[in-house]
């Protein structure tokens, strides 16, 4: 039988998924993922062998977004859905937000998909940023678009996660469904707790988020569950200068709060010394 009738019997190309220098396809590619495979209490029986060798795969990947972030200039993470087609509304306002990003010197970091991932990618690139794509293993593969620059695959969400905050100033969450809404509560959440230095959150598309906003306003502020404070986290805009705008003063204010900070230390360090050498006399 010759090679091409034998692809036409079943080995055709088909469906691709990277973990670091390991490409898989077709059969290859296993029927779950790493995350379901680590976070499945039903296969416990093996944990002391699997788990102990899984924790430095985890590892690895830290070190690997680590070194590979490192030198990274000042950059923006941007959310939103993959499923968002490339003439919507939100992908036209992400490609917009792309470029003017890349313009006031920030790198994009997106999830490195499609829909509104690949358009801020698009406008970073177009507009001669760097355009970061953290990439994640699921069952159906997106794989990076082909905007990114510079691209890392994750197989764990927390690792990924860890990225996206680390090497951030600020966060940009276009219309999307769970992913976005778990990037921007987790965002939030570690603001509110003081657990990240500030940075800002903007969340553009208003109709979109407005339902949104209200509930949190109506509901769960009126309700005591958060603070009247905590939705000032919270920038909401359909202007992608006024996004822009926002990120660059927030880092402002931020950078001239530590600055006062340290002058304050200084200021300290020589009172102390001063007093000293007035003792010692």
């Amino acid at each position: 039988m010759s090679q091409s009738s034998g692809r036409e019997a079943g080995r055709q190309p088909g469906r691709e998924r990277h973990r670091g220098a390991v490409t898989l396809r077709r059969q290859a590619i296993p029927s779950s993922t790493a995350d379901q495979r680590l976070l499945d209490s039903r296969g416990r029986s093996d944990w002391k062998t699997r788990d102990a060798w899984r924790a430095l795969r985890i590892l690895s990947e830290f070190v690997e977004g680590f070194d590979t972030l490192a030198d990274l200039p000042p950059a923006v993470s941007v959310f939103g859905s993959a499923r968002s087609g490339p003439d919507s509304p939100e992908c036209r306002l992400a490609e917009e937000l792309g470029e003017a990003l890349a313009r006031a010197g920030y790198a994009v970091i997106t999830g490195g998909g499609p829909g509104v991932m690949e358009a801020a990618n698009r406008g970073a690139s177009r507009a001669g940023g760097l355009s970061v794509g953290l990439g994640i293993e699921l069952p159906f593969e997106q794989g990076i678009n082909d905007w990114v620059d510079l691209a890392i695959d994750f197989r764990y969400f927390f690792a990924r996660k860890t990225m996206f905050v680390k090497y951030a100033h600020g966060f940009v969450v276009l219309p999307g469904g769970f992913g976005t809404m778990d990037e921007l509560f987790e965002a939030l959440t570690l603001v509110q707790t003081g657990k990240v230095t500030r940075f800002p959150v903007v969340l553009m598309g208003t109709e979109y988020w407005r339902g949104l906003i209200d509930w949190l306003r109506d509901t769960m502020a009126a309700d005591g569950k958060i603070g009247p404070v905590d939705l000032e986290l919270i920038c909401l805009t359909d202007s992608v200068d006024a996004a822009v705008r926002h990120i660059v003063e927030a880092e402002a204010a931020l950078s001239a709060e530590q600055e006062a900070v340290r002058e304050e230390a200084v200021a300290r360090v020589a009172a102390d010394q001063l007093d000293a050498a007035a003792a010692a006399d």
